[in-house]
């Protein structure tokens, strides 16, 4: 916001038949006919998968349910499934030419009796590595000499009346025996590079807060720098006031926010941006961007109230608010303010809204109540909140929260050591995980981490990976070559200080396999030059796994393209597994700053939503060029959205979803759902490139009653541009005649 004017198939044989131990096997050499002799290597060969994660494309597949990803995805309980007939093949884009010195399949019992090994570095003229006509499937591990971008398996003679199956391909290179150099994280003293301030009750009060003043001062205005910063306070009392600006993090090192209290403020002020046209109205927030403050107390001096005048991607988490009467969610008087998020906080006095257009309170507790309402005001497990009342005022409210886990954290134990704090997985609850009495969950401790620090080799991250390194990434910006790929359950990727992630090369900049418990957490990604067709990837496509006990759960995640650069991406998040959990999301295709233009930053889709079972809490999502959410799983559930259509449309008739469909829904629940509801949602609309467009709707979902909204409203902000409809054809037109249009529920 910145408006300033204003079921895959799932495969036939039975998974019982994978041999589970793949992964652990002890080392096998294959004896067969081999039409190129493999000689001992003098070099030793490595250990990390260099195929794990990599584009893989196929001759076929079975099904939808067995896709060529599924072979090197690093789950030993997904597939990839050939046509049956003969020949078949299987390819692995290792992304830059590598000596590859051993080759590992394991085959399902659909396995290839003939097949051959190939390498190429234009995936057009191959060398054959590795030949047999007499396999007997299973897992076989092969030693194999050659260099090349890309592998090819191709089966000419199949075992079995099926296709060829593999549950699985690892490729490894000569790298003298070690791969890149993890270095050792204490836990006791870490490194966390130049951008992190570690404050402790025995640093001069004086010192301190000059950092702080610093720190402000440089990132007042700085909306699109490359200065990221985080000020970490160890348990005890300070005296500080913290105003804050973009990209800083401040934090408690504390296992409860009360460990660490500041009297004084953690505020931030909407007193830089012009308002209308006056140029010392400085009152607006509405790009009040990217920053946070966590798991503090602070104590305000008496009388004094607390500032929060933010937008997209501010969250105020894990914090105690302790002496102030009252909160205030914009500059106090004519200033507007586009949304933000309370999670997990206690505000002793009183939440006043006044002109912020929107807003989700999430496992929260107001001891003075909730005074105000503009459009969207939701609700969800908080003890405070007003009643349930829409639309005016706007207040959606969720008694409970059926199911979340909160974000992981970076905190100072007792012992003297740093650990991070997972907590756990709650279900139904009211209220904070931390006010009566200490939050459940699971202590890691740092050593356990590699700690990345701007220029760090994606492959040295990767290799930290396979290692089952837990990752802090420290303040800065991470030009990426290639993806980051989280492959093993519970592994947690936590930023600090808006840690950037720019991925160069027209990759994802994370993916992550289809496992229990992955946490990802506290990141900024930005698109890079080259069109990456997904940011971050949750599961590889045909992902099917059972993930209700232990989801994967993403946490102050944000996208971005264009604004700080020119970027390009046509999906920022994709959702493929089942179970996951949105903890608060910004996806925004920009709408000002660099690189800004409707053929320039481009960008289809926000958010897409292919597994089942997947909820999001605080779903921000602008200005993408297609459907900005599109929601293909099943029972799906979301708790708040906030969307704009994108400003720069240049024409009606090249903007459309379809025959007889002005332009493209903002959410669109697929036409084959049968299950989906959703509360509090939001979306608006300013063409101020032309502000002849029409949209037909904001809402475009399947009429079956197991499809349910709550809480809708369509704004035309300021009259420039028409939504025709709230949801399908229900709702009202909102333009300049009547701007606000309202749906309770439907159907």
């Amino acid at each position: 916001m910145s408006f300033s004017t204003r079921s895959p198939v799932l495969p036939r044989r039975s998974l019982a038949l994978v041999t589970t131990g793949f992964l652990l096997a002890t080392a096998l050499v294959v004896s067969g006919e081999a039409d190129a002799a493999v000689d001992h290597q003098d070099a030793a060969c490595g250990t990390a998968n260099l195929a794990q994660g990599r584009p893989a494309t196929a001759s076929s597949i079975e099904n939808g349910g067995v896709p060529a990803a599924a072979a090197v995805d690093g789950n030993p309980g997904t597939r990839w499934g050939s046509a049956f007939s003969d020949p078949q093949w299987l390819q692995i884009d290792l992304g830059s030419s590598k000596p590859i010195c051993q080759v590992a399949l394991s085959w399902e019992t659909a396995y290839g009796k003939a097949f051959r090994i190939e390498v190429s570095d234009n995936a057009s003229s191959w060398t054959q590595v590795y030949a047999t006509t007499t396999s007997t499937g299973g897992n076989q591990t092969l030693d194999v000499a050659g260099t090349g971008r890309y592998l090819r398996i191709t089966g000419t003679q199949r075992a079995t009346g099926y296709g060829y199956s593999l549950w699985e391909v690892a490729v490894r290179g000569t790298d003298g025996g070690s791969g890149p150099v993890i270095p050792p994280t204490d836990p006791r003293n870490p490194d966390f590079g130049p951008n992190i301030s570690v404050f402790s009750p025995s640093t001069p009060q004086a010192e301190m807060q000059n950092k702080l003043n610093q720190i402000a001062a440089e990132m007042h205005t700085n909306q699109f720098g490359t200065q990221r910063y985080a000020a970490l306070w160890k348990p005890g009392t300070y005296t500080a006031d913290v105003n804050l600006g973009f990209y800083t993090q401040v934090a408690g090192l504390g296992l409860s926010p009360d460990d660490v209290n500041l009297n004084g403020h953690v505020r931030v002020e909407a007193d830089w941006l012009q308002q209308g046209d006056n140029p010392n109205n400085l009152g607006n927030a509405t790009q009040n961007f990217w920053r946070s403050a966590e798991n503090l107390a602070v104590t305000t001096p008496p009388g004094q109230i607390e500032r929060w005048a933010v937008s997209q991607a501010a969250p105020y988490r894990r914090m105690h608010l302790k002496g102030a009467p009252e909160i205030q969610l914009w500059n106090g008087g004519d200033g507007w303010a586009s949304g933000g998020l309370f999670a997990d906080t206690k505000i002793d006095g009183r939440v006043v809204s006044g002109s912020q257009q929107q807003w989700l309170s999430r496992n929260s507790e107001f001891g003075n109540g909730w005074a105000g309402s503009v459009w969207n005001m939701v609700f969800v497990g908080v003890n405070g909140a007003p009643p349930q009342n829409f639309p005016n005022p706007s207040h959606t409210v969720v008694g409970q929260t059926p199911q979340i886990r909160e974000k992981p954290f970076l905190y100072f134990g007792a012992d003297g050591n740093y650990k991070v704090f997972v907590p756990a997985l709650r279900n139904n609850t009211t209220g904070t995980s931390w006010s009566n009495g200490p939050a459940a969950g699971t202590s890691i401790s740092l050593a356990d981490f590699y700690v990345v620090k701007p220029g760090a080799p994606v492959a040295t991250i990767n290799a930290a990976l396979d290692q089952g390194k837990h990752l802090l990434f420290t303040p800065g910006i991470y030009h990426l070559n290639d993806a980051i790929r989280v492959t093993k359950p519970n592994t947690v990727v936590l930023g600090l200080g808006l840690a950037t992630l720019i991925p160069d090369t027209g990759q994802a900049a994370i993916t992550v396999a289809d496992v229990d418990g992955v946490k990802l957490a506290g990141f900024l990604v930005d698109a890079g030059p080259v069109n990456s067709p997904v940011l971050i990837e949750v599961g590889p496509a045909g992902s099917n796994a059972n993930h209700a006990a232990n989801p994967t759960s993403l946490h102050d995640v944000y996208a971005r393209i264009g604004g700080a650069h020119a970027g390009k991406a046509t999906v920022s998040v994709r959702v493929n597994s089942h179970n996951v959990i949105g903890d608060h999301l910004w996806l925004w295709r920009g709408d000002h700053g660099e690189g800004i233009g409707w053929d320039v930053n481009t960008a289809a889709n926000g958010l897409v939503v292919n597994g089942n079972n997947v909820t999001m809490y605080g779903l921000f999502v602008e200005h993408y060029q297609q459907y900005e959410v599109l929601w293909n799983g099943n029972h799906g559930r979301t708790y708040f959205f906030q969307n704009e259509f994108p400003y720069d449309v240049p024409n009606q008739a090249g903007w459309s979803s379809g025959a007889g469909t002005q332009g493209w829904a903002a959410y669109k629940v697929a036409n084959g759902v049968t299950n989906h509801e959703a509360w509090g949602v939001g979306s608006y609309s300013f063409f101020n490139t032309n502000p002849s467009i029409v949209v037909s709707r904001s809402f475009e979902v399947p009429d079956t009653p197991g499809v349910r909204f709550h809480g809708l409203v369509s704004v035309s902000l300021g009259g420039v541009g028409t939504i025709s409809n709230v949801i399908n054809n229900t709702g009202g037109t909102a333009n300049a005649a009547t701007q606000q249009r309202y749906v309770t529920n439907y159907p």
